[in-house]
C-alpha cells in the first residue's frame, strides 16, 4: 500500500477515534449533569419532607382553653443576668413590665395569660441551618449577635440558659400566636419580633427568626396561603426579608429610619412597600394607616369574593 494511502487511513482512524472519544466525554458529561440535577432535586425533596415532618410533629401549637385570652407571655421571656441587660439599648426586661402594668391597671388577669412552650431544636431547624444553630454554642458568636461583648467570656451553658432560652420561649410564643389569631380572630405575643435574624444569620439582639418560623408553621398547619408582615420598628427588618426574598406568598410593608442600622440594601430590595423616614415614627400615624389600607387591599383583593369582604378605597 502506498505510504500516502496508509497515512490517510491512519489519519482517518485517528479522527474517528477522537470523534468517538469526544462523543463519549459529552455523553458522560450529560450523564453526570443529569445525575447531579437529579441528586440536587432529590436533596431538595428530602429537605422539604423533613421540614414538613418537623412542623407537623411540633408541640408548639398548644390547645388553649376558652377562658384564656389570646395574649401570650411567660416570665421566662425576661433576660436579667449579672446586669448584662443594661449593656445594650435594647430593653431585655420590657416584656415583664408590660404585663405587670396591664395586670396592675386591671386590664389583664394574670391567670388568663397564655404561656408558650420553648421552641426545640427541631422546631428551629424548620428555618435555621444546622451550621447556624451550632454557631450559637460559641459564646463569642452570641455576644456579636446580641451586641453585648461581656457575653463572649461567659461559659456557653450560662449563655444558653440565661440568654438563648428566654429567646427560644419567645419564638414559641410567636408561632403559637398565629394559631390563636386564626382561632380567636386576634392574638398578641408580648415578646418576639426578631426581624434582624434569618435562616443563617443573627444580629441586632435577634438570635432566632421567629417571624419566618411563624409563617412557615402557618402555611402548613393553618392552611394559610398569603401573609402580610407590617414592620413598624425604627430599624429596617433584614431577617424575614431575606428568608422570603421573591416569595409571592409574603407581602412586606416596612417603615423604618433609613439613616440607622442595619443599612442592608440587599434585604431592602425585597420589601414590597417601604417607607423610609428619618423622623419620629409617631408623627407618621396617618401615613402608616393609609399605606396599610392600600397594602391590605392589594393583599386581600384576589380573595375578596371568598372572604366576603367589602374594601373601602381611600
Amino acid at each position: 500500500m502506498p505510504v500516502y494511502q496508509m497515512q490517510r487511513l491512519l489519519l482517518s482512524s485517528h479522527s474517528k477515534d477522537r470523534r468517538i472519544y469526544s462523543e463519549s466525554l459529552h455523553q458522560r458529561s450529560l450523564a453526570m449533569s443529569s445525575s447531579s440535577s437529579s441528586s440536587s432535586s432529590a436533596a431538595q425533596t428530602d429537605a422539604e419532607t423533613l421540614r414538613l415532618k418537623r412542623i407537623n410533629s411540633s408541640k408548639l401549637y398548644l390547645h388553649v382553653i376558652p377562658s384564656k385570652v389570646p395574649i401570650i407571655y411567660s416570665s421566662y421571656y425576661d433576660i436579667s443576668f449579672l446586669g448584662i441587660e443594661k449593656l445594650h439599648p435594647f430593653d431585655s426586661s420590657k416584656w415583664g413590665r408590660i404585663c405587670r402594668f396591664l395586670i396592675s391597671e386591671g386590664y389583664l388577669d394574670k391567670n388568663s395569660i397564655v404561656e408558650p412552650l420553648e421552641a426545640t431544636t427541631d422546631d428551629l431547624l424548620v428555618v435555621h441551618t444546622e451550621a447556624y444553630l451550632n454557631s450559637l454554642k460559641n459564646s463569642v458568636n452570641v455576644a456579636m449577635i446580641t451586641e453585648v461583648p461581656p457575653i463572649a467570656i461567659l461559659p456557653n451553658c450560662l449563655v444558653q440558659t440565661k440568654v438563648l432560652y428566654p429567646l427560644r420561649r419567645q419564638v414559641g410564643g410567636t408561632i403559637l400566636a398565629a394559631k390563636l389569631a386564626k382561632d380567636r380572630g386576634w392574638a398578641f405575643n408580648v415578646g418576639g419580633g426578631f426581624h434582624h435574624c434569618c435562616s443563617g444569620r443573627g444580629g441586632g439582639f435577634c438570635a432566632f427568626a421567629d417571624i419566618s418560623l411563624c409563617i412557615h408553621f402557618a402555611f402548613v398547619r393553618l392552611n394559610i396561603s398569603r401573609v402580610m408582615i407590617v414592620d413598624l420598628d425604627a430599624h429596617q427588618g433584614n431577617g424575614h426579608e431575606m428568608d422570603f426574598a421573591d416569595d409571592g406568598r409574603v407581602y412586606i410593608l416596612d417603615m423604618y429610619n433609613h439613616e440607622i442600622y442595619p443599612f442592608d440594601m440587599t434585604a431592602r430590595s425585597y420589601i414590597k412597600q417601604k417607607v423610609e423616614v428619618a423622623v419620629s415614627l409617631w408623627l407618621l400615624t396617618n401615613e402608616v394607616s393609609l399605606l396599610l389600607a392600600r397594602s391590605l387591599a392589594d393583599l386581600i383583593f384576589p380573595y375578596k369574593n371568598r372572604l366576603g369582604l367589602q374594601l373601602m378605597s381611600t
